[in-house]
């Protein structure tokens, strides 16, 4: 961002109306009263935290679901889903395991139907070494296998097969995979690359698997929370989630084994999660396929719904598509005119896969990302994917670089109609660079770093007798300290703006090369 000048306050000011449409939008585009009231933590992005009922149960709400052809590995598709929002890299001493009981399901319809002809599912279980020390870890861990590493996590991947939706056969994949853990700090995990590298496993058949602690992949400015910015208009731009972690499942197959044939290459893809009650059975409280759609599509009343809903009842939600909210509350504030309805565009972006690019034959309409596994990838990958005639990017399935942000406020206001139109959110780039090997996604936040950038807080009287001591512990030391610590701790822990910018450019990209 440019220095602010007097002249670029003033422009800002009188555009700060402006910041209540991008509001809407990541608040879900259902009301701007009461925003000031909101803390920055609150708030919604992609579909973090987007439905009443899933944001009191974090470890089960799905933020992001990302499905590309291999970069490095072209025969195969990668299936990236994130989970556990908005996680604070230091929040110890139980940092951020997945649950239970809980089912994290990756689902594959590779005919159009609506129907899943594939779910891998992922259950996963605790183990503790030690359960007198509240302490995740009780030294350095250099390895997933050190018994320094207190507590951790291991999971099973089933494989299940269906046909026109009904359970067929059933698969073990894998069996008892270790999880990387939350990244602690740097005195406790300091080579974390290292932990990254062994939790990703090969399995038979030209798979491969990742579950563990990441930062989080997507990449927007969301502080329209923080008070209006206090009238200082200087700081939008801002990724909202820099700094922040998620809990990622990441897979990559072989192209092959998801496909219905070469002549029909589209697989639409979707995540959910489920939760096992005290009778045993099974609800689905989490469901993520398209960003967005939970967030500003759907109106507060369908959310629950739609989380709990399978893509074949679709047909529920088609008003909201056809008749969308955001770009009336656009038009209201800003005075560009809403495209007129039914929005059919919209209708082929978020529910049928575009037309000769990635919609399968005899569709049936429904909410999943939809990539084409016939389109190899470019070694230049275009921020606005399709938009900018990058056939290989969002809406094509979806890559960690895609900046679903903007392309999904230009396609609201009818870049499929024509309409040159240029919205942003002022972030076009993750804070964190992404990996060119699977898993892909960057390295979780240590918790040893300040989150916000700010300067570390040092003691010197404390750091170093509290290193020679730490460097001397052993497993009778821990249970002592942790006797002794566990009642003070237990004193201690009792005691957005989104910025719009309209850039009108000559020659625009157009939908389709």
């Amino acid at each position: 961002m440019t220095t602010d000048t007097r002249s670029e306050r003033a422009w800002r000011a009188r555009k700060s109306i402006a910041m209540l449409a991008c509001g809407a939008l990541a608040a879900g585009g259902l009301t701007a009263v009461g925003v000031a009231a909101l803390a920055p933590g609150t708030a919604n992005a992609s579909s973090h935290r987007e439905a009443p009922l899933i944001s009191g149960q974090p470890q089960l709400d799905n933020t992001d679901v990302y499905a590309f052809v291999s970069p490095d590995s072209p025969n195969t598709t990668t299936i990236i889903a994130n989970w556990l929002p908005f996680q604070e890299p230091a929040g110890g001493p139980n940092f951020f395991p997945f649950a239970k009981d809980a089912r994290y399901d990756i689902h594959i319809d590779n005919d159009g139907d609506a129907k899943d002809d594939l779910i891998y599912r992922y259950t996963f279980n605790d183990h503790r070494k030690n359960e007198h020390t509240f302490l995740y870890n009780t030294g350095v861990v250099k390895s997933l296998y050190d018994d320094t590493l207190n507590f951790t996590q291991t999971y099973n991947i089933e494989l299940i097969q269906l046909k026109h939706g009904k359970e067929v056969s059933t698969y073990q994949l894998a069996k008892n995979v270790p999880v990387a853990p939350s990244n602690v700090g740097k005195a406790s995990m300091p080579h974390y690359q290292t932990l990254r590298d062994q939790a990703v496993k090969h399995l038979n058949g030209g798979v491969k698997t990742f579950a563990g602690q990441a930062d989080d992949s997507f990449f927007l400015d969301l502080r329209v929370f923080d008070l209006l910015y206090g009238a200082d208009l200087s700081e939008v731009g801002n990724d909202t989630l820099k700094g922040y972690n998620v809990n990622t499942i990441a897979l990559q197959v072989p192209t092959s084994q998801i496909r219905q044939s070469k002549k029909q290459p589209i697989v639409g893809i979707y995540s959910t999660t489920s939760r096992q009650n005290a009778y045993g059975d099974w609800t689905q409280v989490s469901r993520l396929g398209m960003p967005l759609v939970n967030e500003v599509v759907n109106p507060l009343k369908d959310k629950d719904k739609f989380n709990a809903s399978s893509p074949e009842n679709d047909a529920d939600f088609l008003k909201n598509v056809t008749e969308p909210e955001l770009p009336k509350l656009i038009e209201g504030i800003y005075k560009i005119k809403a495209p007129a309805e039914p929005r059919n565009d919209l209708v082929s972006v978020f529910l049928t896969g575009v037309k000769d690019l990635n919609q399968p034959p005899n569709v049936t309409p429904s909410e999943m990302l939809r990539l084409n596994t016939s389109i190899k990838p470019v070694k230049n990958p275009k921020r606005l994917g399709v938009l900018d005639g990058d056939n290989a990017g969002f809406p094509n399935g979806r890559r960690l670089t895609d900046d679903v942000i903007d392309i999904a406020l230009q396609v609201v206001e009818g870049a499929l109609l024509g309409e040159k139109v240029d919205l942003s959110d002022g972030v076009d780039a993750n804070d964190k660079d992404f990996e060119k090997k699977f898993p892909y996604v960057a390295l979780p936040h240590s918790g040893s770093d300040p989150r916000s950038g700010g300067a570390e807080t040092k003691s010197s009287g404390l750091s170093g007798s509290m290193t020679s001591f730490a460097a001397s512990w052993n497993n009778d030391t821990l249970m002592m300290v942790s006797a002794a610590s566990g009642a003070a701790v237990a004193l201690l822990v009792g005691g957005g703006m989104v910025w719009l910018r309209s850039r009108r450019r000559a020659g625009s990209g157009s939908w389709m090369n």
